[in-house]
């Protein structure tokens, strides 16, 4: 098992930039494919990025490519999501999330068994 939380949401105008930070504790976090979720009011939960093990692939959403950066370091336990140019609609909760299933990256919120328990951003026009 292993406990994810997460940091570094808050209030930013649009064109701003966070780093947000999901440091985990349990088992080994090489394990865990890793991924970054977000939901918006009224809205599904889905996929922003994710990244392999070893942090040497990556996946991003058609919308957050050259704007999002996911990175990992698996001596520190932690997964960062650093978002430039950000938009007013990229306004979410964002949870960190792992899977320790599979060695492929999932889009799918179904596919990750272990939670952090969110962040608010918000994106001011």
């Amino acid at each position: 098992q292993v406990q994810l939380v997460e940091s570094g949401g808050g209030l930013v105008q649009a064109g701003g930039s966070l780093r947000l930070s999901c440091l985990a504790s349990g088992r080994t976090f090489s394990s865990y494919t890793m991924g970054w979720f977000r939901q918006a009011p009224g809205k599904e939960r889905e996929i922003v990025a994710g990244i392999s093990r070893t942090g040497r692939t990556t996946y991003y959403a058609d919308s957050m490519k050259g704007r999002f950066t996911i990175s990992r370091d698996n001596a520190k336990g932690t997964v960062t999501l650093q978002m430039n140019s950000l938009k007013p609609e990229d306004t979410a909760v964002y949870y960190c999330a792992a899977d320790g299933s599979t060695l492929r990256i999932e889009i799918r919120v179904d596919r990750y068994d272990y939670w952090g328990q969110g962040t608010q951003v918000t994106v001011s026009s």
